[in-house]
């Protein structure tokens, strides 16, 4: 693999850059960890963020132009992702629109649908969650409890999902649903695209360890939806979110990406912090921050050949989740190898928008509170090892012997 641009790649990376250096008055610039003081504030403003990016061009980068995007390259995608770390422009509001929504209503989504939510899910005129975990079922999604019971032309919805990613901000999301009892739990799912202001839907915020609230409950008392927001047929559903799943599992570090803060940062922290520490001291930073160093950076040059594959016509497969489960592995060093090198004030975080420099404290602190939920999301560690050994080194699979029950007489009812 070359590590460098191409010369085409150089001159889209300038292109990049000179655009976010003229619309960096209507963008947002915060640090990774970083919040601003009043959340409502801030949502509007990634809003308005994400439609300045997309007005120029830098949303959807590798979509095609049927559905809004600019049909560039995954190389490309990822140059957009650099400068906007480059700039300290936050993640887009929509990034599960974008990495996971999207491309599902885009593979099983009729065209009136495609019409319908793809540019405004660009512009983030509509941010989308995914609504699949459930307090019951934990890692086992397709033991899932939420039931759609169809009504004439709508479906009846009734259940509870939880760590829904910005469920408290979404206008719409893909709702996986139990409409056949009597087929084995991966068979009588469907998925849906719910109206999250719907009469009936309930979104309570979760607050997390780190401070702040990402996460939600979302409930659906008798929630009516349209036959005509279905994502696939009847039933279908289970192979309508192994879409969703894969993508996810790309963009939540499948894809080589930084998760938290870079190891670029944590280099500029260490060339802060090292000099000062006790020499007993430096010698185990020195190793945490080089152990760091090569697992990110291992992670993003493999993220960039598996981006690779896939922009030349593959399809996300399990290598993603080898992807993401050596990705959190790798953000987790990274930010554990910061708060080392804090020291003493690792004990003390900084408030959110405390203006503190790029690497000060407190933005190390919430980063690794933040990681442990991100070990769960798009599959636990655990389901991804199981993945990774039946479907890359042909294990035997883990006895399922519900797997061919109907799910109703399979127990997971009860």
């Amino acid at each position: 693999m070359d590590f460098d641009d191409t010369p085409d790649e150089a001159a889209y990376r300038a292109r990049v850059r000179d655009l976010l250096a003229e619309h960096a008055a209507d963008l947002v610039h915060l640090d990774a960890g970083e919040e601003a003081a009043d959340p409502r504030e801030q949502e509007q403003a990634l809003r308005r963020t994400q439609r300045v990016l997309a007005d120029a061009g830098l949303v959807g980068v590798a979509w095609a132009a049927e559905h809004g995007g600019q049909a560039g390259s995954l190389a490309q995608q990822a140059i957009v992702g650099q400068e906007l770390a480059r700039a300290r422009v936050p993640s887009l509001i929509n990034h599960i629109g974008i990495g996971m929504c999207g491309p599902t209503v885009i593979a099983h989504g009729t065209p009136e649908q495609h019409e319908k939510y793809l540019a405004r899910l660009l512009r983030a005129e509509d941010v989308w969650c995914q609504l699949f975990s459930e307090p019951a079922s934990g890692s086992d999604l397709a033991a899932l409890r939420t039931t759609a019971v169809r009504d004439g032309e709508d479906w009846v919805v009734n259940g509870q999902k939880v760590w829904t990613t910005l469920a408290h901000v979404s206008d719409f999301g893909i709702l996986l649903t139990r409409t056949d009892p009597d087929r084995p739990k991966h068979g009588g799912l469907t998925m849906f695209v719910v109206d999250m202001h719907a009469p009936g839907v309930t979104v309570r915020p979760l607050r997390q360890m780190g401070g702040q609230s990402d996460f939600n409950e979302v409930f659906f008392d008798d929630v009516r939806i349209p036959d005509s927001e279905r994502l696939g047929e009847p039933g279908e559903g289970w192979r309508v979110a192994l879409t969703t799943l894969l993508n996810e599992r790309v963009a939540v570090g499948g894809g080589g990406n930084d998760l938290g803060l870079s190891i670029e940062s944590l280099a500029r922290l260490a060339g802060e912090k090292l000099p000062g520490l006790p020499a007993e001291r430096q010698v185990l930073a020195r190793q945490a921050v080089g152990r760091a160093a090569v697992a990110a950076l291992a992670n993003r040059y493999t993220g960039y050949r598996r981006l690779t594959a896939i922009s030349q016509g593959g399809l996300p497969g399990p290598e993603a989740s080898a992807g993401k489960l050596a990705g959190t592995a790798a953000a987790k060093l990274v930010a554990d190898a910061g708060v080392r090198l804090l020291g003493d004030d690792a004990v003390f975080a900084a408030a959110p928008g405390d203006g503190s420099g790029e690497d000060g404290a407190g933005r190390w602190q919430r980063n690794q509170a933040w990681l442990p939920g991100i070990a769960i999301a798009g599959g636990t560690d655990e389901v991804l090892r199981n993945i990774i050994g039946e479907r890359v080194l042909g294990l035997p699979p883990e006895p399922r012997e519900d797997k061919h029950r109907p799910f109703n007489a399979s127990g997971s009812t009860r």
